[in-house]
């Protein structure tokens, strides 16, 4: 069993930045990639970013390539997403998730395919 904790939401202004962390507890996260998801009021969950386990595969939504990047550390059991020129359009529930894999260098925008879920932090950003 993984236990993943989000925090770093918060109220930004467009063009602000904020970095989310994604803390694990139970098991090492070195035998999972990692996601970040997020969902609007009214709207589905929605895949934002991945990263295969050992760190050298990533893949970015359209709507945040560029201004979104995902890192992990390994040793310290965390999952990082830096957000960068934040848009009102970015507002949402920010979830991390955890995919069990045996390939070190797979990732995965499908939300089925993740097996542990955080209870997610809100990012606002205003106008």
């Amino acid at each position: 069993q993984v236990q993943l904790v989000e925090s770093g939401g918060g109220l930004v202004q467009a063009g602000g930045s904020l970095r989310l962390s994604c803390a694990a507890s139970g098991r090492t996260l070195n035998n999972y990639a990692m996601g970040w998801f997020r969902q609007a009021p009214g709207k589905e969950r929605l895949f934002v970013a991945t990263i295969s386990r050992s760190g050298s595969n990533s893949y970015y939504a359209d709507s945040v390539k560029g201004r979104f990047t995902i890192s992990r550390d390994n040793a310290k059991n965390t999952v990082y997403l830096q957000m960068d020129t934040l848009k009102p359009e970015d507002t949402a529930v920010y979830y991390c998730a955890a995919d069990l894999t045996m390939f070190v260098f797979a990732y995965s925008k499908d939300s089925k395919e993740y097996d542990y879920w955080g209870q997610g932090t809100q990012v606002t950003v205003s106008s």
